[in-house]
C-alpha cells in the first residue's frame, strides 16, 4: 500500500509539472500585454469647433477601441500638466498634441519624457504643431548631438566637449542654412571641441489657406504605412512648406503638397537613444482631420511602430 501511494504521488507530481509547463508555453501568446498610450492635449477651446470636445479625448476614444491598447487622456491644465511620474512610468506611447502653451509645459517634465524616451522606457508621436513642444524639439536636440557625436572618433567620443548653440527663432528663409549642423573647432592650443547648431524643428511657410492637401506613401513597407493607401487627400490642412529644420529621419514614410506649389516632408520616423519618434504633420485644430479613417489609421499604426516593447 505505502509503495502504490509512493507512485501515486510521484504520478500527481508529473502531472501538475505537465501542467505548469504548458501554462508556462501557452500564457505569453495568450495573455500579451497591452500597449499603454497616453495622449496629451494642451486642449484649447477652438477645437471645440471641430471636434464638439478635445482633439486628445477624440483620438484616445478611437485608440481605446483598437485591439491590444489601453488609453489615458490627459491634458496641461490637469495635475501636474497630466505628466506625473505615475502617469509617466506607467506610458508606453506619448501621444502629444500642442500649439499655443508650448512654453508652459515644465523644463522637468520634459526632462522625465526625454529620460525615459532615450532609455527606451517610452517613445514619442508629435502631431502637426507639436513640432514646436518641448518635448518634440528636446528629443530632435538630443538625435542632433548623436548624430554629430559620429563624426567624431569613437576614442574621442567620451572626452570632447560639446557646445550647443540653440536656433535663435522664428521663421527661416527659404534660401538660408539649414539646421542642425556640426563642425570640429580647434583651438590654439590644440584643443577640439564639437560645436552643434541646434535644430529649428521649424520651416520658411506656415499658412492657414484650409486647402486640401495631397500626401505621397513614400515608404509602403514601413510599419506605419501598413494599409495606408499609396495616394491620399485631407480635405483641409494648414500648410507647411520648405525644409524641415530637423536631423535627418530615418525614415520619410509621407510626403504631403498642396495645389500652391508647396510641399512638406508630413511623416518622419527617428530613433532617439532607444526609444522611437514619429512625427506627423496635419492639422490645424479647427480642422477634423482626426476623425478621419486614414490619418486616425496611421496614428494607431505610428502607435504600434513606437511600442518599446515591440523590436521591429
Amino acid at each position: 500500500m505505502k509503495t502504490y501511494l509512493v507512485k501515486f504521488a510521484k504520478f500527481i507530481a508529473l502531472l501538475l509539472l505537465g501542467a505548469t509547463g504548458l501554462l508556462a508555453i501557452v500564457s505569453p501568446s495568450a495573455a500579451a500585454e497591452s500597449i499603454r498610450v497616453v495622449v496629451w492635449d494642451e486642449r484649447q477651446p477652438a477645437q471645440k469647433s471641430a471636434y464638439g470636445g478635445f482633439l486628445g479625448d477624440t483620438i484616445a476614444a478611437h485608440l481605446a477601441k483598437q485591439p491590444g491598447l489601453t488609453v489615458k487622456s490627459v491634458g496641461l491644465d490637469d495635475p501636474e500638466q497630466g505628466l506625473s511620474s505615475e502617469v509617466l512610468d506607467h506610458c508606453d506611447v506619448l501621444i502629444w498634441w500642442g500649439h499655443q502653451r508650448h512654453g508652459e509645459v515644465t523644463d522637468a517634465h520634459v526632462a522625465a519624457i526625454t529620460d525615459r524616451l532615450k532609455a527606451g522606457q517610452l517613445s514619442l508621436v508629435a502631431l502637426h504643431s507639436a513640432h514646436w513642444s518641448k518635448p518634440f524639439i528636446a528629443a530632435m536636440n538630443a538625435r542632433a548631438i548623436e548624430d554629430a557625436l559620429k563624426s567624431v572618433p569613437e576614442s574621442k567620443r567620451a572626452s570632447i566637449k560639446v557646445t550647443e548653440v540653440k536656433y535663435p527663432g522664428g521663421l527661416p528663409k527659404a534660401d538660408g542654412p539649414l539646421t542642425p549642423s556640426h563642425k570640429i573647432i580647434k583651438t590654439a592650443d590644440g584643443t577640439e571641441s564639437l560645436e552643434v547648431k541646434l535644430p529649428g524643428c521649424i520651416f520658411p511657410v506656415v499658412r492657414n489657406d484650409g486647402k486640401p492637401g495631397h500626401l505621397k506613401t513614400l515608404a509602403p513597407k514601413h510599419p506605419v504605412a501598413a494599409g495606408i493607401p499609396a495616394a491620399f487627400d485631407v480635405p483641409q490642412t494648414e500648410i507647411y512648406g520648405g525644409a524641415f529644420h530637423v536631423p535627418k529621419p530615418d525614415a520619410v514614410v509621407f510626403e504631403e503638397h498642396w495645389d500652391t506649389g508647396d510641399a512638406f516632408t508630413s511623416g518622419c520616423a527617428w530613433t532617439v537613444g532607444k526609444g522611437k519618434v514619429f512625427y506627423f504633420r496635419p492639422g490645424h485644430e479647427t480642422y477634423p482631420i482626426f476623425k478621419q479613417e486614414i490619418p486616425l489609421k496611421i496614428v494607431e499604426n505610428a502607435v504600434r511602430w513606437a511600442n518599446p516593447h515591440n523590436s521591429k
